[in-house]
């Protein structure tokens, strides 16, 4: 099916109809934030599951039933998502967590004015292609990538969902207030998962011991979240998702980009991120 079939222009970038429909857009755009709400913000296939995991850990301070117990689209919900309308997310006691997607100028306005705390993931865009390319391949609701070629010219002009990975980019870390906003990278937790736990820890006010870090840690290391049915999308419907072609949850490492990407491909997408990315000085972990 085509990008028309599938997908809802709003607001300049693409997002699935599926998941998307204008009411559950309405919802978010009139959704009242409170101060103390925390927010992963993330551009697709960046680490938000992983953060899904981490965070309610933090928050409950090591113990493991909410992640064990509470799907991570219901113990972190997409405000975006269609079935977050229905779970009552405005009953919630504080600090409540949520997730998105959207670009810094897609917020609604009560973000503007409550200021809630955003965690914001960035990770190497040639991983984040290498993933989304296989994701694509996987959830029935997405058009079909194509060939690599033919995936890497969409995914460079930002005809994917979601949009372009560099105005997602350029967006959060150009954005105001950006006391209200800590920048972490997937590199920098896949090589030191509990230093990225203590600092998540201290941003977010939570004093943890060196004993509860080290707990999250363990169970948030790829290989185990990985066998968490409540984060894994194992429970998601075969309508959905066909994890016979992909697993949702595939690898979980940096530079997996290398077994996808042939030298001129490599060569292509460092041209155009050189030249979309000339003007921002912003300093990254990948290499």
């Amino acid at each position: 099916m085509t990008e028309a079939e599938l997908y809802l222009d709003y607001k300049g970038v693409y997002v699935p109809k599926l998941l998307h429909p204008p009411e559950c857009l309405k919802y978010y755009e009139e959704f009242n934030f409170r101060q103390d709400d925390i927010l992963i913000v993330t551009y697709p296939k960046s680490g938000t599951t992983w953060m899904q995991e981490i965070v309610p850990l933090i928050k409950s301070e090591g113990d493991l039933t909410p992640v064990q117990t509470i799907p991570n689209w219901e113990r972190v919900p997409w405000l975006e998502v269609d079935r977050t309308r229905i779970l009552n997310v405005e009953e919630r006691p504080s600090p409540r967590l949520f997730a998105t997607h959207f670009h810094y100028n897609m917020m609604p306005e009560s973000f503007f004015k409550v200021k809630p705390k955003v965690l914001y993931v960035l990770r190497n865009p040639k991983d984040v292609f290498t993933s989304s390319f296989y994701y694509h391949g996987m959830a029935l609701f997405l058009v079909n990538p194509g060939t690599v070629d033919e995936f890497m010219e969409k995914f460079l002009n930002g005809k994917v969902m979601f949009g372009s990975w560099f105005d997602h980019v350029k967006g959060w870390i150009h954005s105001k207030d950006q006391e209200h906003i800590l920048h972490i990278f997937y590199e920098e937790m896949i090589m030191d998962l509990k230093g990225s736990v203590r600092k998540l820890s201290y941003f977010l006010g939570k004093s943890l011991s060196e004993e509860v870090i080290e707990k999250i840690s363990d169970h948030c290391v790829f290989k185990n979240m990985k066998q968490n049915k409540m984060s894994n999308h194992s429970l998601v419907s075969a309508k959905i998702f066909d994890q016979t072609k992909s697993e949702f949850l595939r690898k979980g490492i940096s530079g997996d980009w290398r077994n996808t990407l042939n030298t001129a491909q490599s060569d292509h997408f460092d041209s155009v991120y050189e030249e979309k990315m000339k003007d921002v000085k912003f300093k990254y972990v990948w290499d």
